[in-house]
């Protein structure tokens, strides 16, 4: 949830009471869209969708608007990941109400992207791309971090490609970087890449047999310039 701070931050809060009491008034729906465009930088996703094909059906992109997700549903995507989780952005609520309207299969699926999934979480997730109908697309705030983890997942969980290739996915191409605090998702691969070089294994019996995610959390270590600009300037979630 967006902290409170000034002015602007207690309208917005009021938006959101009001449109989570009433969500289908129209003055909900302006809320809505004002908090997206404004608060949530829809705004600058109009410019920049960060949107690429991942593989065969498999989509990653920034959170989509409601015109996008019309767009995608003429394209043949029939269900949508949303890797931020159930949130109060008026962005979830017009995705969600534009998923209904297109008959979009919405999934929302949270990743943190400064903190490793748990054993449970990555085999979670490696089933709900097993059951996933294709085309889908996977999504998170700005399409850089916890979207291109998930596609390098994928990649590694449904295809089990190499992970010099999986990684490609959290690259400057999608504006990850490696050094800030989200880069702890590129870590989690750089170890698993090195824990297996001398004895090969797959991705999924690393994470069933060695994956330990305190360790790692614990064994990496942000540049606070990287995580500063991150966090302060492009205010990634």
């Amino acid at each position: 949830m967006t902290r409170e701070r000034g002015p602007l931050r207690r309208v917005q809060r009021r938006w959101k009471d009001g449109w989570i009491a009433d969500p289908d008034s129209p003055e909900a729906r302006l809320a809505k869209t004002i908090d997206m465009l404004l608060f949530d930088h829809g705004l600058l996703r109009k410019a920049w969708r960060n949107e690429h094909q991942v593989d065969e059906g498999v989509w990653r992109s920034a959170q989509p608007d409601p015109a996008m997700i019309r767009r995608l549903a003429g394209q043949g995507i029939k269900a949508i990941v949303n890797l931020r989780g159930a949130t109060e952005w008026g962005s979830y609520f017009l995705e969600r109400e534009a998923c209904r309207a297109a008959g979009i299969e919405l999934v929302d699926f949270k990743l943190n992207s400064r903190k490793l999934p748990g054993r449970d979480e990555l085999l979670a997730l490696d089933a709900l791309f097993d059951r996933l109908p294709k085309p889908f697309l996977m999504h998170c705030k700005s399409g850089a971090d916890r979207a291109g983890f998930a596609a390098a997942l994928y990649l590694l969980l449904r295809r089990d490609l190499p992970v010099e290739e999986a990684k490609r996915q959290l690259s400057w191409r999608y504006l990850h970087l490696r050094g800030a605090a989200t880069g702890v998702l590129h870590f989690l691969l750089d170890r698993y890449a090195e824990d297996t070089a001398a004895e090969p294994m797959r991705f999924r019996d690393w994470v069933e047999r060695r994956y330990d995610p305190e360790a790692l959390t614990g064994a990496y270590a942000a540049d606070p310039v990287a995580s500063f600009l991150v966090d302060r300037v492009l205010r990634r979630e």
